[in-house]
């Protein structure tokens, strides 16, 4: 029987992986919750668009200060020595390449490394890309955060992306709930595996070719 494990265990292993001294940007929804699984004495600056390097987790309940919001409005902390600045200083710390690392959501990743990550919505929607086309441009490497299947079971990792796209060969790698996909130029290559999934049960719910990369079991 294979299973997949939660958001809050997708975004521990996240955190695992980001190495120690990066500047991080956590993209709205989901990746958000890697600030509260970050190893414990690692040196790891986290980065908000709307203005703020030095973020810190989500604060206890009743001690959320209403000036401390991220990009998505969800109020956080502010570690020691934290600084605010305006929006233009904030995305030219994104465009400029001094993030090392952005997670973001998606709707569809291709094996080439685009990224589609938003959406209008109703035909009369305002475009809403957000700062998400220059942290995917801007960030050393991309990580994305997401389910593999969408909610009528269709892969979100693709041939080539059908929606619009947030950037062009950008993505370093893919976490989701059945397995970690690094993007190669020969495709997506398996990582790392959850809940008794195998590569072959994958390139069947994918319907793609996929590279073995998992260590064999000791």
């Amino acid at each position: 029987m294979t299973t997949t494990i939660t958001r809050q265990d997708l975004a521990a292993r996240i955190a695992a992986d980001i190495p120690e001294g990066s500047y991080v940007n956590l993209g709205i929804g989901a990746p958000t919750l890697v600030a509260n699984y970050l190893p414990e004495g690692l040196e790891i600056i986290l980065h908000t668009e709307n203005g703020m390097l030095g973020m810190g987790p989500a604060p206890e309940a009743g001690r959320v200060d209403p000036d401390l919001i991220n990009a998505g409005k969800q109020a956080v902390t502010a570690l020691p020595g934290a600084a605010y600045f305006q929006h233009a200083d904030s995305f030219a710390m994104m465009r400029g390449g001094h993030l090392d690392v952005c997670v973001l959501g998606a709707f569809q990743v291709a094996q080439n490394g685009d990224l589609a990550n938003w959406s209008t919505g109703a035909p009369e929607a305002i475009p809403a890309i957000g700062g998400a086309m220059d942290l995917a441009i801007g960030a050393k490497s991309v990580y994305v955060m997401t389910d593999l299947l969408t909610k009528t079971g269709e892969s979100k990792l693709v041939a080539a992306c059908s929606y619009p796209l947030t950037g062009v060969g950008c993505v370093t790698r893919v976490y989701t709930d059945h397995a970690v996909f690094d993007v190669t130029p020969d495709g997506f290559a398996v990582r790392e595996t959850f809940g008794g999934h195998t590569v072959a049960g994958l390139e069947a719910l994918t319907g793609l070719a996929l590279i073995d990369a998992t260590e064999p079991s000791s």
